[in-house]
């Protein structure tokens, strides 16, 4: 269970504040999934990351009795000076994994060959992403974050990243950011609309689906 208790975050820029959660308390059960559905800056990339715990609330909690990943595909929490490999051993002894295993996984997932030996700042943005993917699956979650990001690469490594994922989902909840609705249908079974501030919870895919449409009329 991951549960929000009176969340409030926001951006100040300038003198224009931005409200992304308006001390929002509300509950991701386990044991299901849910899509995150909003327009473009409503904030759910923000709320992602708070989930995570990479970003921080200005008020409020947020609780977790569950072992949740980072955002799939996230590069950015690599430090740029370490390597790759460097990278990917911290991880490891971060969760408690064993190194050698989740090092073995990684280099054979992600396809880097001897740029696991170089600084991450070297990398693409494609090669930092299946640098990220492939830690993500090497290391088992009971909830995966996912925004916009399933797959990356072509489409034969597409496809290796689909069916590695199919597998970890099985026995994991999945919280989903996208924009494509065919993938929350595919992969959600319960959503939420986050519109000026505010989390709204639906029981059904269908019902926040509507709700997202009118707002981008």
């Amino acid at each position: 269970m991951i549960q929000l208790d009176r969340v409030f975050k926001f951006y100040r820029t300038g003198r224009h504040v931005k409200i992304v959660l308006d001390h929002i308390s509300t509950v991701f059960q386990s044991g299901r999934s849910y899509g995150l559905l909003g327009v473009n800056g409503a904030g759910k990339s923000t709320t992602i990351r708070l989930i995570a715990g990479t970003e921080l609330p200005n008020a409020g909690r947020v609780r977790r009795s569950v072992r949740v990943s980072w955002p799939l595909g996230l590069a950015s929490g690599f430090h740029p000076l370490m390597t790759g490999r460097e990278n990917v051993k911290f991880a490891a002894r971060v969760y408690g994994e064993d190194v050698r295993r989740v090092l073995d996984f990684v280099e054979d997932f992600a396809e880097l060959g001897d740029y696991m030996d170089v600084p991450v700042k070297t990398y693409s943005s494609g090669m930092g992403a299946r640098l990220s993917f492939g830690l993500s699956m090497a290391i088992e979650f009971e909830c995966y974050l996912i925004d916009e990001t399933l797959s990356v690469g072509d489409a034969r490594f597409q496809a290796k990243c689909k069916r590695i994922f199919d597998r970890r989902r099985a026995n994991a909840d999945l919280i989903v950011v996208s924009h494509s609705m065919e993938t929350i249908k595919e992969y959600c079974d319960h959503a939420a609309v986050l519109v000026d501030g505010q989390l709204i919870m639906f029981p059904a895919v269908e019902g926040a689906i509507e709700a997202y449409n009118r707002l981008n009329r």
